[in-house]
C-alpha cells in the first residue's frame, strides 16, 4: 500500500501517513514565525506504529520541497518493508 500523506492540522504544515504498521510525518520548520522553529524546510520522520517509541529523523531531513520529504519517507517505508518481512510497498 503506497503512503498518502493528508494534512493534520489546519494551522501548521503537519502531513502524516501510516503503512505496515509505521507511522510518518512530515513538518514544516522555519528559524522565525509560526509553527515549528528550526533550519527552513520539511522535516521527515518515522516511527513504528505500535510501540511507544519516540521518532527517527529521517536522512537528509530537512528537505527543500514536501515532494522531496514525500520521497524520503517512501525510500524510508520501502527499506522498513524490506528489512522486516513485509510486503513490498509500491
Amino acid at each position: 500500500m503506497p503512503l498518502q500523506f493528508h494534512r493534520s492540522l489546519e494551522r501548521m504544515e503537519i502531513w502524516s501517513a501510516s503503512c505496515d504498521g509505521f507511522s510518518f510525518v512530515i513538518s514544516f520548520e522555519s528559524p522565525t514565525g509560526p509553527g515549528f522553529h528550526g533550519r527552513s524546510g520539511y522535516l521527515a520522520s518515522w516511527r513504528p506504529l505500535y510501540q511507544n517509541n519516540g521518532a527517527i529523523k529521517i536522512s537528509g531531513s530537512p528537505f527543500r520541497t514536501l515532494a522531496e520529504a514525500e520521497g524520503a519517507c517512501r525510500n524510508m517505508a520501502e527499506h522498513l518493508a524490506a528489512t522486516t518481512d513485509l510486503p513490498h510497498l509500491t
